[in-house]
């Protein structure tokens, strides 16, 4: 649990950035929408009455869509323009209105199998889509021969919490926590190996944020 509470701490950094400039400057806030609807989507499927006994799964993503919401308030609250003020309002409503559109199906139309296997199949392609967002990055750090853009501590922290959750999976025997997770672990180690490769080339002084420019 450490590792994924890690995980959604790591960007704390880049918004003190936000506070201390008064200033989202080029950040996107997209990545923190995806990462909430994720985080309610997996913190569904973790409810007792989804899915018993992995009541975990539940507890870590009702602290990191905490985090999530936290983050998104602070950039609208910062955004420069009203524009993306608006955009990302709307955006933070839309998620709340998907995931409570969610819950109202899952719990007034299917019985218990199939809501299991429903939120199951959205939290599968939920953390899929999540993880396979690093494969740009992955792309970029191969082509410029630089880790600028993957920071150490986000790699190390997302393998941790896949290879954490990898392993409750298979400890559970459950497919919909352990198939992604496994994909997550895999996409952690290529990106630490990576890191490890071309870090002696890495230059500090043009060091820039993940999610700057994004």
């Amino acid at each position: 649990m450490v590792s994924e509470c890690l995980l959604f701490v790591i960007y704390r950094p880049t918004f003190r950035r936000i506070i201390r400039n008064q200033s989202t400057e080029q950040f996107s806030g997209l990545p923190y929408i995806y990462s909430l609807l994720n985080c309610l989507i997996c913190l569904w499927y973790g409810m007792p009455f989804i899915s018993p006994n992995i009541i975990l799964v539940a507890t870590v993503n009702s602290i990191g869509a905490v985090f999530q919401f936290i983050y998104i308030a602070i950039f609208i609250a910062y955004a420069d323009k009203s524009k993306k003020q608006l955009k990302m309002s709307v955006l933070l409503v839309l998620v709340f209105a998907l995931f409570a559109g969610i819950a109202f199906v899952s719990l007034r139309f299917l019985d218990s199998h199939t809501r299991q296997l429903f939120i199951g199949y959205l939290s599968v392609f939920s953390l899929i889509s999540m993880f396979a967002s690093p494969l740009f990055i992955i792309n970029l750090v191969v082509k410029t021969r630089s880790v600028e853009y993957m920071p150490f501590f986000l790699s190390l922290a997302t393998f941790l919490m896949s290879l954490s959750f990898f392993a409750y999976g298979m400890l559970k025997g459950d497919g919909f926590i352990s198939v992604p997770n496994g994909i997550g672990t895999i996409l952690g180690v290529v990106q630490l190996a990576l890191y490890y490769h071309y870090s002696s080339k890495y230059d500090d002084s043009s060091r820039e944020p993940l999610l700057a420019y994004a």
